[in-house]
């Protein structure tokens, strides 16, 4: 079987869902499958320079292989007409293309080439088509899908969905599309010894270690996070709060958040760490004893997952799509996204040790059966196998 992941982007400063591609690429291969990524050499907003990778020609990772192209001419959005002809002049060597975004003009195209070639495809939405995302420029949205969008989204052999509650809440514009609920794998090296993080930005080890590591957006509930942790703070509760993540693409935002709390009462038990990657991060999921995403919506929420398989209790809001199995396996706390829910669930995770450590044991074991790569990637081959037999 031979297969194509298209996505704009694997940068690691995309986040988790650019990531997923390596690590369900990794798999596939594992059982068997030619996989071929393809994708730019995007690395963040205008100001950064792109990827420094071989353009255009095959680069072996771990078991499969990725074709770099050249952002042009659009950089910005990650387009790139050679993929876009490499794609034309290639596709029908291929079974199948799992395409990764909607809205984003090279997957757009990337669709929109593959039905012209014949090649059947999934398109993977990454929470685009939730209500509260399509309210953001919601009249370009519109127009984008009628033009482009709802074409792919009706000739597509799948939507790939990491949730039920993300395919029971999207929209389509209206075209019926066969839905494929695939929840996404993590994967950690072995974490570090403990103690790490706290060295390297001075948190004395006695002190609970509140971690927040996402990508800064207003989605995030920063808005609810802040207000909870400050009056927290006015309890006399004792805590450290890291916030660990970025926005290349938001810098106006992401400052706003570094001045909010520069300013705030949290700013001498705050630790702003950016974006981290590699050990630095593995650290910092060692040594916290607290994960906290209190987002307005998260399709999957794969930092969760991966602080779940790092041993952390979680505190998350209902809007979390991964709250269902936060709950069933006992891994955290789940609350509303009110000021006054969250501060409630973190007072009680805070305060209260021999309980994080209970939930945190129940978040890994419930990480390694259930969001482990292989298991992911046995039941993405099936439905690999059955899309393309409907289609011959």
């Amino acid at each position: 079987m031979k297969i194509l992941q298209i996505v704009p982007s694997i940068s690691l400063v995309y986040g988790g869902p650019s990531q997923m591609v390596r690590g369900l690429s990794a798999a596939l291969a594992a059982r068997g499958v030619e996989v071929m990524v393809l994708t730019t050499d995007s690395n963040g907003d205008a100001g950064q320079p792109p990827l420094d990778v071989p353009l255009d020609r095959p680069v072996a990772e771990d078991g499969y292989q990725v074709r770099y192209f050249r952002c042009s001419p659009f950089r910005r959005y990650k387009f790139s007409v050679e993929l876009l002809r490499w794609l034309g002049q290639n596709a029908r060597e291929y079974d199948l293309a799992h395409i990764h975004a909607l809205f984003s003009p090279v997957s757009t195209a990337a669709a929109t080439v593959a039905r012209s070639r014949g090649l059947p495809y999934i398109l993977r939405p990454l929470g685009t088509l939730d209500p509260a995302d399509l309210r953001k420029k919601q009249r370009l949205k519109q127009i984008y899908a009628a033009l482009w969008e709802r074409k792919n989204i009706a000739g597509a052999a799948a939507l790939h969905f990491t949730s039920d509650r993300e395919a029971e809440i999207s929209h389509r514009f209206g075209a019926k599309t066969r839905d494929l609920v695939l929840p996404l794998g993590v994967q950690l090296s072995e974490l570090p010894q403990a103690g790490k993080a706290r060295e390297k930005w001075g948190i004395a080890p006695e002190i609970p270690l509140l971690l927040f590591m996402s990508r800064l957006d207003p989605k995030k509930g920063f808005d609810l996070l802040f207000p909870a942790l400050e009056a927290l703070q006015s309890e006399g509760v004792e805590f450290h709060f890291v916030l660990a993540g970025s926005n290349s693409q938001a810098p106006d935002y992401e400052r706003q958040i570094r001045d909010r709390l520069s300013s705030s009462p949290l700013n001498s038990r705050t630790t702003i760490a950016g974006f981290v990657t590699g050990i630095d991060k593995l650290a910092l999921l060692r040594d916290a004893d607290l994960f906290v995403l209190p987002s307005y919506y998260e399709n999957f929420g794969i930092a969760v997952a991966e602080a779940m398989l790092a041993g952390l209790p979680v505190v998350i809001s209902d809007r979390v799509d991964l709250e269902v199995d936060v709950r069933q396996a006992g891994a955290g706390w789940v609350g509303s996204c009110q000021i006054e829910s969250l501060t409630n669930n973190l007072r009680s995770a805070i305060t209260n040790e021999a309980e994080r450590q209970q939930r945190g044991k129940k978040a890994r074991d419930y990480a390694l059966e259930h969001y482990s790569w292989d298991a992911i990637a046995a039941r993405t081959l099936e439905a690999y196998k059955r899309l393309i037999m409907n289609n011959e």
